[in-house]
């Protein structure tokens, strides 16, 4: 499934193979990762996650946003991921750093009995609903 993947992408976007099996691609302003998980004999589920964006500062403003794209997108799990401040000493001085947060769109799905096209249509879909939650945010 992986190399099926990697051959119905490559002929709409520039992509990677990493040395883990996984696919690197860059879709409007954002970096995807696709991987091919079995989760049981015969059933096997393509996972992708898509950084929409990275290091915003991490506000009410944000958390409320992303609240409301994830409970409006269809195609896909948007998420918050924090990453949290810390205390630097510059000049003798100690000041607490912002806490920042990336943004994630996760989509898991079986690939089986999909058509190249319909495979390719599906992740494009995806990403492309990506796409339009990073515009909204950045």
């Amino acid at each position: 499934m992986q190399d099926r993947l990697a051959a119905v992408l490559g002929e709409v976007l520039s992509l990677s193979r990493e040395e883990d099996g996984a696919i690197t691609l860059h879709h409007d302003g954002t970096v995807a990762s696709l991987r091919v998980v079995e989760i049981a004999e015969g059933l096997e589920l393509v996972s992708l996650t898509q950084i929409l964006a990275w290091d915003l500062p991490l506000d009410a403003k944000l958390r409320a946003a992303v609240a409301d794209h994830a409970h409006n997108t269809l195609l896909g799990t948007v998420s918050l991921a924090t990453k949290g401040g810390h205390a630097q000493v510059a000049a003798g001085a100690k000041r607490n750093s912002k806490k920042t947060a990336d943004v994630l769109l996760r989509y898991n799905f079986p690939a089986a009995g999909l058509t190249d096209d319909a495979l390719r249509t599906l992740i494009l879909m995806v990403l492309s609903t990506g796409s339009d939650v990073r515009r909204a945010l950045v």
